[in-house]
């Protein structure tokens, strides 16, 4: 670790509390502002997966350093066909703190909790080059169709304990991506 990120303060990952919500909006907010004062969507879809059925505490982690989140991740539950798997999204890291191994970190930890949760298999929608290297491969190519055919590639899966294969059809996330 450089010496500029051990003055940042060591980087814990942990559980997302009630009281962190408005940190971790803030935090979202700001990971994917596209227009200054205008609420990202991402912001809004980590607000209603909170409140979602297919919510998974669990597996709703942050990065916090000196006492602050900078960093956040959710699964959520999703299906492929009708047997239970996890959606992962989204993923988020405080503009100041990108490319310090925020994201990396939370993405170890929360597959890490996912196995050790005998979940199956994580999908998730981003940048093959940025997911590849935590195992995530396309989608299409293992038997799992995307919601949106338009996605390809970016649509990725994770098998997670020793499921590879065992599952095939349409993938579909929790309601409130529906409103994305």
């Amino acid at each position: 670790m450089s010496g500029h990120a051990r003055a940042r303060g060591a980087l814990v990952v942990r559980r997302e509390r009630p009281s962190d919500v408005a940190e971790v909006e803030s935090v979202v907010s700001a990971a994917f502002a596209r227009e200054p004062g205008v609420r990202p969507a991402e912001a809004a879809l980590v607000a209603g997966l909170r409140t979602d059925p297919g919510a998974l505490p669990r597996l709703t982690l942050l990065a916090e350093a000196g006492g602050r989140v900078v960093g956040h991740v959710v699964c959520s539950r999703g299906w492929v066909g009708e047997a239970p798997v996890l959606g992962l999204g989204l993923l988020a890291v405080a503009p100041e703190r990108q490319g310090e191994g925020v994201g990396s970190a939370l993405m170890h930890a929360v597959l890490a909790a996912a196995e050790a949760l005998d979940e199956p298999l994580v999908a998730l929608l981003g940048a093959p080059g940025y997911y590849g290297r935590f195992g995530f491969v396309p989608a299409a190519g293992e038997g799992i169709a995307a919601p949106d055919p338009r996605w390809g590639d970016h649509f990725q899966v994770r098998w997670l304990a020793a499921a590879r294969g065992s599952l095939a059809g349409a993938f579909r996330y929790a309601a409130p991506f529906d409103e994305l």
